[in-house]
């Protein structure tokens, strides 16, 4: 069959007659001229399922579900706490973060953060189609905006990897049977009020992975990357 991954997000099972909506029917008909009779697959938390298009009525596909194809996901959890930038810069770093296997999206309110607001919309559309093309299953949570103090109080118990260009630690050591929280700071860094608060949680692993000035999209890709091989490595 034609590879062609969309997420649904209503239940799926064996045998399940139903039908996409106006924007998937869309993609499927017009953009990739799947006919009726032909397969692609769907997926979402249950996992992953081959569907056959029965008809294409007034521009809407109606499918039914053969069979399953895979199980839903078991990874590591790997989270970004991250403070909003840019929109450009914001879609793209949750793209590349999506693709490279993080599961929970943190943003954070900090004293130099110079954007205020999310479009939680468009990046929950960024992290469906990230999702889709990398063969993900389970998609990564996006949480809501948090003030600093908050995320401090609420994570202050989590394994924390900082990136911070002060520190002299180029190592680390992960547990992958525990949550591991990457934590990137805005574009004028945290203040050093707040980089002080994060050093003194417990569980915080200070981190320097480049000896330049990062982005934080260029940091938060560079760390989840590294994050990524050492848990694949163990």
């Amino acid at each position: 069959m034609t590879y062609i991954r969309l997420f649904f997000k209503e239940n799926l099972s064996d045998k399940l007659n139903s039908n996409l909506d106006k924007s998937q029917s869309h993609y499927i008909s017009k953009v990739m001229r799947i006919k009726e009779g032909e397969s692609f697959s769907l997926f979402n938390d249950s996992g992953e399922w081959e569907a056959k298009i029965n008809e294409i009525k007034k521009g809407i596909v109606n499918f039914i579900i053969v069979k399953k194809l895979k199980n839903s996901e078991n990874n590591s959890e790997i989270w970004l706490a991250f403070t909003p930038i840019k929109i450009n810069y914001l879609n793209f770093m949750i793209q590349k973060a999506t693709e490279l296997g993080v599961t929970k999206f943190i943003p954070i309110l900090s004293e130099r953060t110079m954007v205020r607001d999310l479009n939680s919309e468009r990046l929950n559309k960024v992290i469906i189609e990230a999702s889709e093309q990398s063969n993900r299953i389970k998609l990564p949570k996006l949480e809501k905006l948090v003030k600093f103090k908050d995320f401090i109080k609420l994570y202050k118990d989590t394994n924390i990897v900082f990136g911070d260009l002060n520190s002299s630690n180029d190592q680390i050591k992960i547990n992958k049977d525990s949550p591991v929280c990457i934590l990137i700071g805005p574009e004028g860094d945290f203040s050093e009020n707040e980089r002080k608060e994060i050093l003194d949680l417990k569980n915080v692993k200070s981190l320097k992975i480049n000896k330049n000035i990062l982005r934080a999209e260029t940091a938060a890709i560079s760390i989840i990357s590294i994050i990524s091989f050492k848990i694949l490595s163990q």
